[in-house]
């Protein structure tokens, strides 16, 4: 069968970076000549490029790779990602996974998709192709097309802070950093492409230059900021420890950085924190935030908070219930803890029952709730007008993020999709904004 014929599908799991790895995948597919379709239906070749932060992760890769060989038990399977890279011999025994691919060097998805066509043949035992990631240095690859109207740009890869609870240091290796110039690059060719905004990501996106003889997260900053019709910036995950005076002075002056950061708390507690071996205590994640405030007008901020991590008491739990109500977060990502196989957290004593951390996880929510609630109505009381970016448009109704990533929805048809339009915020569910057109 001639490859010009033939169809790919790409299961993603996973962070924004694997996201972003998918469509350089995808994209390198294309130039070999296949067709990138939707791995729901029927394809010749399904590559699974896969997560391992927690054993639900994995347990979810395991179920792709099956609902692949389903679809098409004669297709070819590639395996990619982080648990390809932490756990190549545990997949090899999975029947029907024709070749393994690690983290450090994903773009050889395409060329052994090609390869396997054209032997014409299925492998009884996959191909391995997994280096030591903490010798491997950046992957170069780029992207030229982007869904919808935001594009996801990777700049930096790897983890040095060793969490506790986390594997993802063995998955993706030491701190590596894209050359600047190929980062501007690629932000160029979006943009001259119609992108709108643009998410600068990395698995420790401030830890940016740390390997580079003359480059600062700063300074890439302040490049892309300089690019001409540069739509919106955002940024990926931030670690709290990351954020200085220098740091936010310099992002100040951007006019093109949307007021709205991720900061990766995880939790409010000091002793909490010292246990997952965090980089910062309590006190410094709100003195980062309070440096933001400050310096950014009406800037906010979104977390993760991890609840019922090994020895979490009641006191710990209020504290992060406290920090979170004075922080006063738009939204948080708040999940139970989750034992990962090869954590120390894993072999950490006083392992908290399944209950208290469901009721500590809906004690949060519902405070978050409130957050929102009291934040989109002081924004529809205080600041009502805003720029809207219409990402999508269904049953009459348009959907789209305010610069400070408050959600909304107007009445809009669709040619209004993928525009910024200036809106007027009149009411909320307590969820999103609605809102009308001026």
């Amino acid at each position: 069968m001639n490859i010009r014929n033939s169809t790919a599908g790409i299961y993603t799991l996973g962070c924004k970076v694997n996201q972003y790895e998918s469509e350089a995948i995808a994209e390198a597919l294309e130039e070999k000549g296949f067709t990138v379709s939707s791995p729901d239906g029927k394809c010749d070749v399904y590559i699974i490029n896969t997560c391992t932060v927690t054993a639900e992760s994995d347990r979810k890769a395991r179920q792709f790779i099956r609902r692949a060989m389903s679809k098409n038990p004669l297709a070819y399977i590639i395996v990619t990602g982080c648990l390809a890279q932490t756990s190549p011999n545990r997949l090899s025994k999975i029947s029907g996974i024709d070749a393994i691919i690690g983290n450090g060097e994903k773009l050889l998805c395409a060329s052994v998709a090609e390869e396997l066509f054209s032997s014409g043949k299925k492998l009884t035992s996959p191909r391995i192709y997994v280096s030591d990631i903490n010798s491997s240095e950046f992957e170069e690859m780029n992207i030229t097309h982007f869904d919808r109207t935001r594009a996801y740009v990777k700049i930096e890869d790897g983890c040095e802070s060793h969490c506790t609870y986390c594997i993802i240091p063995s998955a993706r290796g030491r701190i590596r950093s894209k050359r600047p110039e190929a980062v501007i690059s690629e932000v160029v060719a979006l943009t001259r492409g119609g992108c709108r905004e643009v998410v600068l990501t990395g698995i420790e996106t401030a830890s940016y230059g740390k390997d580079l003889p003359c480059a600062s997260f700063a300074d890439l900053l302040e490049g892309v900021d300089a690019i001409e019709n540069i739509g919106r910036v955002r940024l990926g995950s931030l670690d709290p420890a990351s954020i200085n005076e220098k740091l936010v002075s310099r992002m100040s002056n951007l006019s093109s950085l949307a007021p709205h950061f991720h900061l990766s708390l995880q939790s409010g507690s000091n002793r909490i924190l010292a246990l997952m071996k965090r980089k910062y205590n309590k006190e410094q994640a709100m003195k980062a935030i309070e440096l933001l405030r400050g310096a950014i007008p009406r800037v906010q901020f979104t977390t993760d908070v991890i609840v019922g991590f090994p020895g979490e008491t009641e006191e710990d739990f209020l504290d992060t219930y406290d920090f979170v109500k004075k922080a006063g977060f738009l939204n948080v990502h708040i999940f139970p803890y989750s034992k990962r196989e090869g954590t120390p957290a894993a072999l950490m004593k006083e392992q908290i029952p399944e209950d208290i951390k469901k009721e500590r996880l809906h004690r949060l929510e519902a405070l978050v709730h409130c957050i929102r609630k009291d934040i989109l109505e002081n924004e529809i009381k205080n600041s009502p007008i805003k720029d809207v970016l219409i990402e999508t448009v269904k049953d009459g109704f348009g959907y789209g993020h305010t610069a400070e990533f408050i959600e909304v929805a107007i009445p809009a048809s669709d040619e209004l999709c993928h525009e910024t339009v200036t809106v007027r915020l009149s009411g909320t569910d307590g969820h999103k904004c609605f809102g009308e057109l001026l």
